[in-house]
C-alpha cells in the first residue's frame, strides 16, 4: 500500500442512512451499527436515533426509528461493493423482497455518500438522490457531518436542513 493511497482512504468518509419500522426499531439500529464497524477501517461516527413519521409509505405505516452511520472503506472498496455488503446486511436483518414501495421493514440500509463520488445507474444513485430534500436524513447526518456539502449541492449539510419546511415530524429519541 502505498502512504497516498493510504492518506486517501484515511479521509474518505462514506455514508450510510439506517431506517427500521418493523421489529424493536432501536435496537435493530444499535445491532446494524456494530456491524456496520466491519465495513470501517476506524470507528464509526454515528448519529443518535431519531423517531421520524413515515414519508410517501403505504397508509398506516408504523413510524420509523432512523440514524446515519460514516465509515471509513476499506482499500479497494467502491459503492458498488459497499451497497453489496449493505444489501446482505438487509437481507441478515430479515428484510424480503419489496411487495409494495416503501413498505415496512426491519432494516433499510441507503448508501447517501462515499466521498465525491458519484453513479446514476438502475442498481446505484450517488449521491442518493433524495437525501438533500429529506428531514429524516438531515437531521441525523446534520449530527455527525454539518459541514458536509454532497457531491452536486452548493450548501453544507446544515444548511440544506436549515432551509427545509418542518414538514416531516422528528423527534431525536434520549440515549
Amino acid at each position: 500500500m502505498n502512504a497516498e493511497r493510504g492518506t486517501r482512504n484515511a479521509e474518505l468518509r462514506a455514508f450510510v442512512a439506517l431506517g427500521s419500522n418493523l421489529g424493536n426499531s432501536a435496537e435493530i439500529l444499535r445491532q446494524a451499527m456494530a456491524r456496520l464497524q466491519s465495513f470501517s477501517t476506524a470507528p464509526l461516527k454515528k448519529s443518535s436515533l431519531w423517531r421520524t413519521a413515515p414519508v410517501d409509505c403505504p397508509p398506516g405505516s408504523p413510524d420509523f426509528v432512523n440514524a446515519v452511520a460514516a465509515l471509513a472503506p476499506h482499500d479497494g472498496e467502491t459503492p458498488e461493493s459497499l451497497l453489496a455488503k449493505l444489501r446482505a446486511l438487509e437481507k441478515e436483518f430479515g428484510r424480503r423482497d419489496k411487495l409494495a414501495l416503501n413498505e415496512a421493514r426491519p432494516l433499510d440500509l441507503d448508501l447517501i455518500a462515499f466521498g465525491g463520488e458519484t453513479r446514476d445507474t438502475p442498481e446505484l444513485a450517488l449521491p442518493h438522490p433524495r437525501a438533500h430534500r429529506r428531514r429524516f436524513v438531515l437531521a441525523p447526518l446534520a449530527e455527525i457531518a454539518p459541514e458536509l456539502v454532497l457531491p452536486g449541492q452548493a450548501k453544507t449539510v446544515a444548511q440544506l436542513l436549515a432551509e427545509l419546511k418542518p414538514d416531516e415530524a422528528v423527534e431525536r429519541l434520549p440515549d
